[in-house]
């Protein structure tokens, strides 16, 4: 895939701002999201970019904010809009999980990525590429040892969704990604985790760029690896 406009949702810290990274590096002008209006390694990347990245904030669990980001990128044409952010909250048994944290989880990580993908489907080039950040946690296949219930559900959620998705609009020719970016070093994946951002980024990106243009639905590693659904 050449170089674009990338909305990188959730690219604060972390896998979103590695992924906005690698993206400025490649040559794409990147529109980067944060919540609120705290300093985070994403402004600092804009600053250091020569106007190749924007910052812009967003809240996607507020359909609000959702609606008035869209407003603002009215004019914009995407050639990836990829949803990064999510939260676990913890390796508690379901039965022990509050009903708080349980909503939290999966409107973060289910309900908020698909709002805003229905919100700016319409702003990406037809041959574009929709992207959400899953997880081989997500997989029911690959469940053989449980924890993490209540993540490994939203993630599972989030991957029945984009299926539905991408039935309802299978008429469209988006390419539509679901990518797993392997067990990474981050506030999620745990400091004993075998990779680090920069060995799993790099190869997230390659895989979205190779799969540009192809319509349809992929469950894929940053490896470029098929994952079980």
């Amino acid at each position: 895939m050449s170089a674009g406009t990338a909305l990188i949702v959730g690219a604060s810290r972390a896998l979103g701002l590695g992924l906005a990274t690698e993206y400025a590096h490649r040559g794409w002008d990147v529109i980067g999201t944060v919540r609120g209006d705290r300093r985070t390694g994403l402004h600092d990347l804009a600053e250091s970019s020569c106007g190749r990245v924007t910052v812009e904030s967003l809240d996607m669990t507020k359909p609000e904010e959702i609606d008035a980001l869209r407003e603002r990128l009215a004019e914009r044409t995407l050639d990836l809009l990829f949803v990064n952010a999510a939260v676990a909250r913890g390796n508690i048994p379901v039965g022990d999980v509050p009903t708080e944290m349980f909503v939290e989880v999966m409107v973060t990580n289910a309900l908020s990525p698909m709002r805003v993908i229905e919100s700016f489907r319409s702003l990406v080039a037809p041959t574009g590429t929709i992207g959400v950040m899953s997880s081989r946690q997500g997989s029911l296949a690959l469940n053989t040892r449980g924890g993490q219930d209540v993540y490994r559900a939203s993630k599972s959620a989030l991957n029945q969704l984009m299926r539905s998705y991408a039935a309802r609009y299978a008429d469209t020719s988006h390419t539509l990604l679901l990518m797993c970016p392997g067990h990474v070093r981050t506030e999620l994946g745990g400091p004993d985790a075998p990779l680090s951002i920069d060995q799993s980024i790099p190869g997230v990106a390659d895989t979205i760029d190779r799969h540009g243009g192809e319509p349809g639905l992929k469950f894929l590693n940053y490896q470029n690896q098929p994952v079980p659904w």
